[in-house]
């Protein structure tokens, strides 16, 4: 993980158009592994919220070990495996993007898409949390160590509310 000042910006509506281009390559890449595609996540896929610049995916893989396979022709993409969650996730990162491999209905499945769908559907809810994450990184300018655990009550009253509790981290 970065040690670098997190950095939240005004929402871009390019956000998603960036996330169909990877999305339309990582289904051609992943497509052996893949099952229930690729899911734009994270607080870029919430029109009008504040976000890091990153785009954040999941995919849906058929089987988490055999989907090891897919390292190599990722890291050939230019992505570089970050581990994230073992045993429920594969990470891999390269500039301005962030993708999870892991298999639907997965808590890392669950918890992902129900947090992004209750800030989807809640105006409210999305401003509070934007809210939460400019003050987070006010405060916290040495990087993500302390301003993604000041996320984490949030998330779980977002996700309780959604029936959902964390899972297996």
């Amino acid at each position: 993980m970065s040690d670098t000042a997190v950095r939240v910006v005004a929402y871009d509506p390019d956000w998603p158009r960036q996330f169909e281009r990877e999305r339309a390559v990582l289904e051609q890449l992943l497509e052996p592994w893949l099952d229930d595609g690729v899911h734009h996540i994270g607080s870029t896929s919430v029109p009008g919220l504040a976000a890091k610049p990153l785009i954040d995916m999941m995919a849906g893989v058929r089987e988490l070990d055999a989907a090891r396979a897919a390292f190599e022709p990722l890291l050939e993409h230019g992505y570089a495996h970050e581990p994230h969650r073992p045993g429920i996730a594969h990470h891999f990162a390269k500039p301005h993007y962030s993708l999870h491999l892991t298999e639907p209905g997965s808590d890392l499945w669950r918890e992902r898409l129900a947090f992004r769908d209750a800030l989807r559907r809640d105006r409210a809810l999305a401003d509070e949390y934007a809210a939460l994450k400019l003050r987070l990184a006010r405060e916290y300018t040495d990087g993500p160590a302390a301003y993604t655990p000041g996320k984490r009550a949030f998330v779980g009253r977002v996700l309780a509310d959604a029936g959902l509790t964390f899972g297996r981290r």
